[in-house]
């Protein structure tokens, strides 16, 4: 199995209200600042190409850069498609697609990819009125996989995990690989040091939901050697490279 980062923007920045305030911004500083990125990512399992969300659409054009904006994606790379591409891979090529939630930076490539199935979460299929048809996959959820309740094994090590809060139809993703669990976790947090302060951000549609989800990727975290592969932030392809196990204190 490898995996690689889709990387679409790089340098930017949030503050830290944005990433730690969801439950109460006393005590965090808008002058605080953690780096951004965006980055989706790509499952190479020698049998299947599957991909973990989609970025934005083609021509997609880039956040302005502002002074005391909460968050900034960076300056951009490559659209979505451009960098798939980079990764020497053809859209026929992807059989799955693997969406963590219903947000444009995760799903609005989807359409380039013809012969994909796209697992999602039936709330946020709904919420993005995808049609009822073998090429989309409402997650069907009948399984517990470590410590989360309902999960659906998706292939050979691959688990769609159920994860609400972000959206009400969050999902997280985990890959087992040579005993590491690489966790693709969307937006349950923003940035990293947020998993570590265990902080959520202001992002969500179920603030009890987040929370819930939240202690259990921090449980999940403590009791395996787990690889974090953020969106937001560029910890998460950093990580990768690295095949670097999160610790928490």
């Amino acid at each position: 199995m490898e995996i690689k980062a889709i990387r679409m923007f790089d340098g930017g920045f949030m503050n830290q209200q944005f990433a730690f305030g969801g439950e109460g911004k006393d005590g965090t500083d808008e002058q605080i600042i953690y780096r951004s990125s965006l980055q989706n990512f790509l499952i190479d399992t020698g049998e299947e190409v599957i991909l973990v969300d989609t970025g934005f659409q083609n021509g997609m054009k880039p956040q302005e850069k502002k002074l005391g904006a909460p968050l900034y994606m960076g300056e951009k790379l490559m659209d979505y498609m451009e960098a798939f591409a980079a990764l020497g891979y053809k859209p026929e090529q992807v059989t799955k697609i693997l969406i963590t939630h219903k947000h444009p930076d995760h799903t609005a490539a989807l359409q380039y990819f013809p012969n994909a199935k796209v697992y999602i979460a039936p709330e946020d299929a709904d919420a993005m009125k995808l049609p009822e048809d073998g090429h989309i996959v409402r997650a069907q959820y009948g399984q517990t996989y470590k410590n989360f309740p309902n999960a659906q094994q998706v292939a050979d090590g691959i688990w769609f995990v159920e994860a609400k809060g972000h959206t009400k139809g969050n999902s997280i993703i985990i890959a087992e690989n040579e005993g590491l669990y690489y966790m693709f976790h969307g937006d349950v947090t923003y940035c990293d040091a947020a998993l570590k302060a265990n902080k959520l951000s202001v992002v969500f549609e179920d603030i009890a939901a987040a929370r819930q989800t939240l202690d259990r990727v921090r449980q999940f975290v403590l009791d395996n050697p787990t690889v974090y592969l953020s969106t937001h932030c560029p910890e998460g392809y950093e990580n990768l490279e690295m095949k670097r196990i999160m610790t928490l204190q």
